[in-house]
């Protein structure tokens, strides 16, 4: 039902990525050595508690396109933890404007709680949108039948 919702930075005071799990990122060249960035993720669009105290997630598969990217660096430790290779979760996405010499730069940081990491870069901006059905799970991944991306 709310297949095809979109977000933008503009949005972004109001939205959380926290507990999100990442099935993909995609690099696309752009002009000026600037960039797209994608992300493949299961997006939460609310958690809620049963009366006998399970959480329950509402999750809907979702693209999540950062614009006019530079300065990417990514690191993720898949090597120090014990647990099966599998989608990277996040903490959280923090954002901060820094002056330069010729332009304000938004820095972005996207804390990665599984396994440890970050990915940081600058870009202009974000859209997100729900590429599927939304799903009310125990868990907070989508199995892959329920990921169908149509977008």
């Amino acid at each position: 039902m709310l297949k095809g919702k979109t977000w933008t930075t503009s949005d972004f005071d109001t939205m959380s990525w926290h507990d999100n799990h990442v099935h993909g990122m995609k690099i696309q060249a752009g002009d000026y050595g600037a960039g797209e960035l994608y992300f493949d993720l299961d997006y939460i669009l609310e958690w809620t508690s049963e009366e006998n105290g399970e959480m329950r997630f509402h999750i809907a598969p979702a693209l999540l396109q950062f614009q006019e990217v530079t300065a990417l660096k990514v690191v993720l430790d898949y090597a120090s933890p014990t647990a099966a290779l599998g989608p990277f979760s996040i903490g959280g996405i923090e954002r901060e404007v820094i002056p330069r010499e010729k332009y304000d730069a938004q820095v972005w940081r996207i804390l990665v709680n599984w396994p440890l990491g970050e990915i940081t870069f600058e870009s202009s901006g974000f859209t997100q949108k729900l590429t599927g059905d939304t799903h009310v799970k125990s868990q907070q991944c989508l199995e892959p039948s329920e990921r169908e991306i149509s977008a």
